[in-house]
């Protein structure tokens, strides 16, 4: 399978790429079940997961695409060109209204966002890859995670002691205020902010090692991941005692944590699939096969939903209250199924594009 696809990764990038549809596309976001939910700063949620997830797996890919690549002029081009496509729709997904002038004010653009920090992550793990050897990346990733640790706890804020909670001392929040201004997610800090950007790029770069197992001519594969997961989670949570485990923040745990259960489950995969050849996820594979598209698109088609009025509510909201809510169910069960009937769809569009070979690469 290696030397056309592995089929696992597929799935993976199919699966993860679903459940960003899902958590993102609740009928309401009053009524949603925990688990769906981002934890309110430290800690993790199975939400959490599925962001670190998909640049981890951008780091797999990584070194499937580029571990033969001659390092030139055309291959620097072409990671630059793809990062700023990606960053180039996030910021126009942040930008876009229905209405004329079909864009907001440049005060109320937000500048971070998910696709700038893929296309950013993505620019930085491959130019590493290319120019590093894989022992020159665990230096680099192990810099990048115990750098970030101590900026974030001793490197003081306006005079201040700088502080891991949601408060203007907090350093990486204090830098997306300084440096966006009012173009954050939040007044306060933004959840693809600035400084937390760096730790993402170690995300990826554990994908790479990752890719690089499942590419050589190791034995045991499958063994070796849980290995290195289980690891990972371990060294995570012990480290989470004094740097805890926060997505907002994107913190040295979050990153070790995430990619240990990315490891676990991925290696579950690999080993159903590439080792026992036991045939399932195809609908998973067929999302993965255009996953950017496919997020594109469900936040966009979400968006201009959000913004035309059907009444006094939007067309999203109209939709969900007429088709979705019945007394004999709780307000949280109707908002899960409209959720997953946006997620059946894209699914479907998923199928359509791949049975029709239609593979749009960003």
């Amino acid at each position: 399978m290696i030397k056309d696809r592995i089929l696992s990764v597929d799935i993976f990038r199919g699966a993860t790429i679903l459940l960003m549809v899902l958590v993102n596309t609740p009928g309401t976001w009053s009524n949603v079940y925990a688990p769906f939910l981002h934890a309110d700063w430290h800690g993790y949620t199975p939400t959490d997961l599925v962001f670190p997830f998909f640049l981890f797996i951008v780091g797999t890919s990584i070194a499937f695409s580029y571990k033969n690549r001659s390092v030139d002029v055309k291959a620097y081009k072409k990671i630059a060109i793809r990062a700023l496509k990606l960053i180039g729709l996030g910021l126009f997904l942040g930008a876009f209204i229905i209405h004329f002038p079909f864009f907001k004010s440049f005060s109320d653009i937000r500048f971070p966002g998910v696709l700038q920090r893929i296309g950013v992550v993505f620019f930085f793990a491959a130019l590493l890859f290319i120019n590093l050897n894989w022992k020159q990346l665990i230096w680099v990733t192990a810099i990048v995670l115990i750098g970030y640790w101590l900026l974030m706890t001793f490197v003081p804020v306006d005079g201040l002691t700088s502080t891991l909670e949601r408060a203007p001392n907090n350093l990486a929040n204090w830098i997306d205020v300084k440096v966006f201004g009012s173009h954050n997610y939040k007044a306060d800090y933004d959840p693809e902010g600035l400084l937390s950007t760096i730790p993402s790029v170690a995300s990826s770069l554990l994908g790479i090692f990752t890719g690089l197992i499942l590419t050589s001519k190791q034995e045991k594969k499958a063994t070796i991941l849980m290995g290195l997961g289980g690891s990972l989670l371990i060294i995570g949570h012990i480290w989470d005692i004094i740097f805890p485990i926060n997505k907002a923040l994107w913190t040295s745990s979050f990153v070790l944590v995430t990619a240990g259960w990315a490891n676990l489950i991925l290696a579950l995969i690999y080993y159903m699939t590439d080792v026992k050849k036991i045939e399932f996820g195809s609908i998973f594979r067929y999302a993965g096969a255009n996953a950017i598209v496919i997020y594109f698109l469900s936040s966009f088609i979400s968006k201009v939903m959000g913004q035309i009025q059907v009444g006094e509510t939007s067309l999203h909201g109209w939709l969900f209250q007429k088709v979705y809510v019945h007394e004999f169910l709780t307000l949280e069960t109707s908002s899960l199924l409209y959720g997953l009937s946006v997620v059946l769809f894209y699914s479907f569009v998923g199928y359509i594009l791949y049975q029709k070979k239609i593979f749009i690469k960003v």
